[in-house]
């Protein structure tokens, strides 16, 4: 993968926002069923619906011909996908894009770690909401944190530009472990960011009012332990970092309540069936799958989709946590 210059600012939207970062949704399927991601019985899209491999690296290749220089993949659990390496080293050749990521909840990572970094994954963000097994298997319904640890030390062994870890944090649930999870970061010189729970999808394991755990609240339990120093430093996406003093650790706080990052998004999201997401929160999105099966190869009638899509991206989200989701999309099927 290299770096080249792109004449392209064509995808503004109408608030000035430049969007150069796009998250792709390779299955809304997962080895898990994390409690604020899914519910307990979930239905998982035909397998005719969900865009191939193929179609994914044609949308790809469009975006960073529009000025996109940052792919992320994402899932559901984007490492079940029957060979994504292949998409990996696919979209980590495409001339115009400068980091290729990922986001995992860790179960594969042991195996395909190494194979990862050389397709050209350089950053990869790690689910992980508890470090204790029993809660971690509540949280996540199936998972076994010793194998998510395992994939954690592949990852670092296999040389990544970076790790991270990502904790969705819930009152009465794992909020008495942000300091063991920031000390964890700390001690393997990863990055860490803690998000807010986002009300996507019906779920019935919690109220998510009553669940809620401000960043604000995680900030001040983490400087009873931790001096944080304010950063202007960024990865892109929307966490708010914070530098641990004496390390080489940022934690990052994801708050789409507390603090809304709506005013500078820089990102879409192509969800497994091929539908463009404007915004997180919001349904606003356009059919890019009838593009590319309605036209086949057709780049420019594709690209001219993109565009115009731009001109309906709303200028944020309104999340609230007291009434039923207006989103009823879960969140394996928004990609994150």
């Amino acid at each position: 993968m290299h770096t080249t210059d792109s004449t392209s600012t064509r995808l503004i939207d109408r608030f000035g926002r430049r969007v150069n970062y796009v998250r792709i949704s390779v299955t809304d399927r997962c080895d898990f069923r994390c409690v604020y991601c899914m519910s307990e019985t979930m239905t998982f899209l035909p397998r005719a619906e969900v865009l191939s491999l193929e179609e994914i690296l044609f949308v790809a290749r469009a975006f960073t011909e529009l000025g996109v220089t940052k792919i992320r993949l994402t899932g559901g659990e984007p490492l079940v996908r029957k060979n994504v390496l292949w998409l990996a080293r696919e979209i980590g050749r495409l001339p115009a894009l400068r980091e290729l990521a990922l986001t995992t909840n860790g179960t594969q990572l042991e195996k395909m770690a190494s194979e990862l970094r050389a397709a050209g994954v350089r950053r990869v963000n790690i689910s992980l909401d508890s470090l204790d097994p029993e809660r971690f298997r509540r949280i996540t319904r199936v998972g076994d944190l010793a194998k998510v640890l395992r994939g954690i030390e592949a990852a670092r062994r296999a040389g990544f530009d970076r790790l991270k870890i990502n904790a969705v944090i819930l009152r009465h649930r794992n909020d008495d472990e942000v300091a063991r999870l920031t000390r964890f970061a700390v001690d393997r010189g990863m990055d860490l960011s803690f998000i807010e729970e986002m009300p996507l999808g019906v779920i019935g394991d919690h109220d998510r009012a009553e669940a809620y755990y401000s960043s604000d609240r995680i900030r001040t339990d983490l400087e009873r332990e931790f001096t944080l120093l304010p950063t202007t430093e960024t990865t892109g996406g929307p966490s708010r970092y914070y530098r641990v003093a004496g390390t080489d650790t940022r934690v990052g706080f994801i708050s789409p309540h507390s603090h809304n990052f709506c005013g500078s998004c820089n990102r879409v999201r192509l969800t497994p069936e091929g539908r463009l997401l404007l915004c997180l929160g919001q349904e606003f999105s356009a059919d890019l799958r009838a593009v590319v099966r309605g036209f086949p190869g057709d780049h420019d009638r594709l690209k001219e989709t993109i565009v115009a899509a731009m001109t309906i991206k709303p200028k944020g989200h309104e999340f609230d946590l007291s009434a039923q989701p207006v989103i009823l999309r879960h969140m394996n099927v928004t990609g994150g």
